[in-house]
């Protein structure tokens, strides 16, 4: 899981300058360049989080808090996810996908929140002492 962070940050910021640049006169003649931009924004924001915890997985806190490693890696995956299904949505509608796919950014969104909260929980976990 070491290499996804990477992987995500890469694809968000050329995505981000597609939309900028190449896609710019479509996005704006179709009225979506503010819904590329937003799944660009929480794709790279995530994506550095996603480093981030990574960063942490390697800690002695995640060594000696397996706790705290599991919640960091139950909210990489639910970034990931949320990744996918938000901002992909988003990109996959503003290109003038079908709109059926609107339901999925909330179902990332959602994903991205959970990713927070096991953050929250990874930090509880973290301030425990650990077992002798």
């Amino acid at each position: 899981m070491k290499k996804i962070p990477a992987l995500l940050g890469l694809t968000g910021v050329i995505l981000g300058a597609l939309g900028a640049h190449a896609l710019k006169p479509q996005l704006v003649a179709s009225g979506k360049l503010d819904v590329w931009q937003t799944a660009a924004q929480y794709h790279l924001l995530h994506a550095v989080a996603l480093f981030a915890a990574a960063i942490a997985l390697i800690t002695d806190a995640a060594r000696t808090r397996p706790v705290f490693a599991r919640w960091l890696q139950r909210a990489m995956r639910a970034w990931i996810a949320g990744i996918v299904l938000f901002s992909g949505s988003l990109y996959w509608v503003a290109l003038g996908g079908p709109r059926w796919l609107w339901p999925f950014a909330p179902l990332g969104g959602l994903a991205l929140m959970l990713g927070w909260a096991c953050v929250f929980m990874a930090a509880l976990a973290k301030d425990k002492r650990p077992q002798a």
